[in-house]
């Protein structure tokens, strides 16, 4: 479904990352194979030199390429790699693998358990959110705290981080709302822009302040909808004209007429392609067979052998659901564009090839279910 819809996303503008994706995808079943017969827990051994290749990885796309506004790839000549992608997984095998390690019993150690799992994902979420990827640093905390439930962790616990994001969501809503009045206020808006990022305690972008207010107020933002509020509108209107059974093959308008842009047609908002060519039943079939990879990593999950093999497959599980949850959502609108791709459907070598990984880690948590080593 990726390489014939990503073919047919591409169609208008005469771009082959059809093909590109037919190689990625060959690597990726390759890579499956191979780590799928390998002994899962020979990864938290080696957890922490994956994590700090890695970090090296996330420093070095600062000296990198920039990309629509953003440093994310390390240039290879004939490929790129997008490090954040690696960073989601190695993050969470090392953070697996340090709560595996900890006893969770008494409030000392569940406490330790948990700073040390929050330094390790700190440091990663920090650079992604540098480079700048709004969409891949709201991957982690999801993970993070998959992995303490996982481990027991005691519910105060839980209890208290939902205050503080009860908390920090209410300081970004009054920062967008001063934001927006900021800009009102001050007749030149460049200048506003960044003298409001200077005063402003939170370390957000305007675009990445746009974006989230084009999501909440699209009328206030972006009424004429020549912004970043085009792409969400050219995708709903993909997604709604589709009907039950879509346009046909090649038959989108939004995509084969440029209204859905050639640059994201094909990764971001696939998805608004395949609602638009197979209709309601297309989008639903790949959505089904998403969550039914979803819900066996979960089943893995409850046959683990031990507490590492269940964080693993939980962590993953996790992962793709935030990613499927936030993609789509974000093509009927009810998420902001973040610009997360879609798990084995969005064009993207780097993710991709994660993606099978961790689904090798997760089939050999069920082939080596029953024995440690």
């Amino acid at each position: 479904m990726s390489i014939i819809f990503i073919h047919s996303a591409q169609a208008f503008g005469g771009g082959n990352y059809w093909k590109m994706q037919i190689l990625w995808s060959v690597i990726g079943f390759s890579l499956y194979a191979v780590v799928s017969v390998i002994n899962y827990q020979l990864w938290m051994r080696y957890a922490h030199i994956f994590y700090f290749v890695v970090i090296i990885g996330l420093l070095l796309v600062f000296g990198g390429p920039m990309i629509y506004g953003a440093r994310r790839w390390i240039d290879f000549g004939l490929f790129k790699v997008q490090p954040s992608e690696i960073a989601k997984w190695s993050t969470m095998i090392f953070g697996a693998s340090l709560l595996a390690r900890s006893k969770v019993g008494d409030m000392q150690d569940s406490l330790r358990g948990i700073l040390k799992v929050a330094a390790c994902f700190a440091l990663p979420m920090f650079l992604i959110f540098l480079q700048p990827d709004l969409g891949s640093t709201l991957v982690f905390p999801p993970i993070a705290f998959s992995l303490l439930y996982v481990a027991r962790m005691p519910t105060k616990f839980f209890i208290s981080t939902f205050v503080v994001f009860v908390v920090l969501l209410g300081l970004l809503g009054f920062d967008l709302f001063n934001y927006y009045q900021y800009k009102l206020e001050n007749p030149k808006p460049s200048d506003a822009v960044v003298a409001y990022e200077d005063s402003s305690l939170l370390p957000l972008k305007d675009y990445q302040r746009k974006r989230i207010l084009t999501f909440v107020a699209p009328e206030v933002e972006d009424p004429q909808g020549v912004g970043s509020n085009w792409n969400r509108i050219q995708a709903l209107i993909a997604v709604a004209t589709g009907g039950v059974s879509g346009k046909g093959l090649g038959e989108g308008m939004q995509a084969k007429l440029g209204y859905l842009p050639t640059a994201v047609a094909h990764n971001d908002f696939i998805f608004a392609v395949i609602a638009e060519e197979s209709g309601l039943l297309g989008g639903s079939l790949a959505i089904g067979m998403l969550f039914l990879v979803v819900f066996g990593c979960l089943r893995v999950a409850a046959q683990a052998a031990d507490r590492f093999g269940s964080m693993l497959a939980v962590g993953v599980s996790v992962l793709l659901m935030t990613h499927i949850f936030i993609n789509v959502g974000m093509t009927i609108g009810i998420t902001p564009i973040t610009g997360l791709p879609l798990p084995f459907l969005s064009y993207g070598g780097s993710f991709m090839v994660v993606c099978f990984l961790m689904l090798g880690m997760v089939q050999s948590v069920f082939r080596y279910r029953k024995s440690v080593l």
